[in-house]
């Protein structure tokens, strides 16, 4: 296993196998068990950075989407590097706010806003509601007004541009369940900024994520355009414009563009404009930033092919069972010649797989890290099978922070009750 497979260079082998920075894997695997998610707090930084020196200059604010990885440690990473935060419920906002992060700096996005929800972010005062129907405008005007406020709301638009990534991810479609319809978009921004608990603040777009080609965003972008300078010239002058975020990273052989070239063609459109810039980045933030580290319980050969049993599971990373999603697999310490397996994980499911046919060098007992797993790995994992989450560890140099413990059985059904005799 060469050093160029690794999409991250904080991940390297040495004397002692694998280790994240200055780490080895086998030491956490020791010390906290598995399965456990390992994050890089260097790339983090390195990630975030590249964002903000490719705006340097400019006035504009990156919202890390809460999304993609929502655990304590991380978000308090992102406040502490002056981030903003892209939100899709109450509880992520609280989950900001417990870190860290400040309210003024939220973005409240999501087609399904309760009442509950829009109560809980008016009153900690977060800097903007991403609005996606006519229904959401009605509910926050009657809302805000209540509370003796005004909510400050951006529209989000569906510019029907095609993102070519995977059709679960892409959401700036006319089917896609997302946005205000582009052709609705201007009727319904003059009857919220006659809403008298509504003050517009701006426009937002998100096209999908895992993006490659940064040429359907920029095409999107010259459409959101079009639409703020006609707002402009009906009297409704925005004060940002939202770009989204959505940016691919490397899982197997892709060669996603840096996030400067990823910008530039977007930023090319913008230029001269007033208005600030808001971007809201997950993946490309923390998705090469960790890995999931599992042991292998056994190793099964049968006539067809081979399976390694491991101890995470579909309810650990739900990607490859729901997308079909390719993450690289690599020994901590091979042992041996390679063999091809099955990585399969002890759930009562067919789907219940990490990765196909990969050639591997194991022995029962070995520990095994699936790369690319700092986005949607913890956020997605579930209990089924009762089986408790993983762990969470941070690691800053030659420092370890255990920012999740892991979950024990009876906490699981600790809000439960039997029947009454």
């Amino acid at each position: 296993m060469t050093h160029q497979l690794f999409p991250t260079a904080a991940l390297v082998r040495g004397p002692h196998g694998l280790a994240l920075e200055g780490v080895a894997l086998a030491d956490i695997a020791a010390h906290q068990g598995t399965p456990t998610f390992v994050y890089s707090l260097a790339e983090i930084r390195r990630a975030y950075g590249a964002w903000r020196d490719a705006l340097a200059g400019r006035d504009a604010l990156v919202c890390y989407a809460v999304k993609a990885n929502s655990n304590l440690g991380v978000l308090s990473a992102f406040a502490r590097m002056g981030a903003g935060f892209d939100i899709v419920s109450g509880g992520e906002l609280a989950r900001v706010l417990a870190a860290g992060g400040e309210a003024g700096k939220v973005v409240f996005s999501g087609v399904g806003k309760s009442e509950v929800e829009m109560r809980q972010t008016l009153s900690a005062g977060i800097g903007c509601f991403n609005i996606e129907s006519p229904s959401e405008v009605a509910r926050l005007d009657a809302i805000a007004r209540e509370l003796g406020t005004r909510a400050p709301v951006a529209l989000r638009v569906n510019p029907d541009v095609d993102a070519r990534t995977h059709p679960y991810i892409s959401t700036g479609l006319k089917n896609n369940k997302f946005g205000i319809a582009f052709d609705d978009a201007f009727d319904l921004y003059r009857d919220a900024a006659a809403r008298p608990g509504l003050r517009v603040v701006g426009i937002a777009c998100h096209i999908g994520s895992q993006l490659l080609d940064p040429t359907p965003m920029a095409d999107a972008t010259t459409k959101v355009l079009e639409l703020v300078d006609r707002l402009a010239a009906a009297g409704i002058a925005l004060e940002h414009i939202d770009l989204g975020g959505g940016v691919g990273i490397r899982y197997r052989d892709e060669t996603p563009p840096t996030i400067a070239e990823y910008l530039a063609p977007i930023l090319a459109r913008l230029e001269g404009r007033r208005e600030a810039l808001h971007f809201e980045p997950g993946r490309s933030l923390v998705g090469n930033a960790g890995v999931l580290l599992t042991r292998v319980e056994y190793l099964k050969h049968g006539e067809t092919m081979n399976f390694a049993v491991v101890d995470a599971a579909m309810n650990d990373l739900a990607r490859p069972a729901l997308y079909d999603a390719w993450h690289e697999v690599v020994e901590v310490a091979p042992h041996g010649e390679p063999q091809t397996y099955e990585v399969v994980g002890p759930i009562c499911e067919s789907g219940d797989f990490l990765a196909h046919e990969r050639p591997l060098a194991v022995a029962e007992g070995d520990l095994l890290a699936i790369l690319s797993a700092g986005a949607y790995g913890m956020t997605m994992s579930s209990n089924y099978n009762t089986r408790g989450r993983a762990a969470e560890v941070i690691v800053d140099g030659n420092a370890m922070h255990v920012v999740r413990e892991r979950e024990s059985v009876e906490s699981l059904f600790a809000l439960e009750s039997r029947l009454p005799e």
